[in-house]
């Protein structure tokens, strides 16, 4: 039976409190291990992925229905006008659960496993924009990501929100070395791709792909870095028409580009790269 609680300066819920403050929330989860999994299919996702659970906060509405997944997790009670106030809104999705991380596997072991198209993410620190990339790669069958040391991380409660838990299902690395990590890549025999906007670059459903093709994808503000640009196999865009182009809309945002650049890697991906 879950514990009631009243109080939110309750201790026990110190995993929970001050979520508006995500300074403090990137702290927090960073020096405990720890992510929040928001509402009751994206908590069955960690759960399915073996991500062991810390506890579950939930009002009495919801508690049935996680009851068959949480087994014997410590799980908080508390009234629906405490939980939005905890949560800083109303929290629709049934409850928040406490997971603990599980170490993520090398670039390294990414780089030289059975994985065939890859994307690697360069300084993207919105998490809504990863969470949807996220969802994007599991959703069009992308093997894995990378991500460069200042990505924002895919364990944080808004993106782990936006992907409806794809965070668990795709694995990902970081990339330790920002500089020569696309060196690693091309001696793994990976086809280095550098999405842009500039319409001067090859239209990404004109390249011959190979077997191992790893897509780059920037900020959606200043887009990939010169070097990672210039280190690149080749600048792919996707082209836009000439009628948008006149009208001013030059590029898409970040998340409909890689939806679209995602569906044209497995589109020519080998048979053995299919799940």
């Amino acid at each position: 039976m879950p514990d009631y609680v009243f109080d939110a300066d309750d201790p026990r819920l110190a995993d929970y409190t001050r979520l508006r403050d995500v300074e403090l929330r990137k702290s927090l989860e960073a020096e405990r291990g720890l992510f929040l999994a928001e509402g009751e299919k994206v908590i069955r996702r960690a759960i399915a992925a073996g991500y062991p659970i810390r506890s579950v906060l939930t009002t009495r509405r919801w508690y049935e229905s996680l009851s068959d997944v949480i087994g014997d997790a410590t799980v908080y009670e508390v009234s629906d006008e405490l939980m939005s106030g905890i949560a800083g809104f109303p929290v629709h999705r049934g409850a928040l659960a406490s997971m603990r991380r599980l170490p993520l596997p090398s670039a390294e072991a990414l780089i030289k496993g059975s994985a065939r198209r890859l994307l690697v993410l360069e300084d993207l620190v919105d998490h809504s924009n990863v969470g949807a990339i996220f969802r994007c790669a599991a959703a069009l069958g992308v093997d894995g990501i990378l991500l460069s040391p200042r990505c924002a991380d895919p364990l944080y409660r808004r993106a782990v929100k936006v992907s409806m838990g794809a965070v668990f299902s795709i694995p990902y690395a970081r990339l330790d070395d920002w500089y020569t990590g696309l060196g690693r890549l091309r001696e793994a025999g990976f086809q280095t791709l550098a999405l842009t906007p500039d319409q001067a670059a090859t239209p990404i459903d004109r390249v011959a792909m190979g077997e191992r093709v790893a897509l780059l994808l920037g900020s959606e503000g200043d887009g990939l870095s010169s070097h990672w640009l210039h280190e690149a196999d080749r600048a792919v865009c996707i082209p836009m028409s000439p009628a948008a182009m006149d009208a001013g809309v030059d590029s898409l945002n970040v998340v409909a580009a890689a939806a679209i650049a995602c569906h044209g890697l497995m589109r020519s991906a080998p048979v053995a790269a299919e799940r």
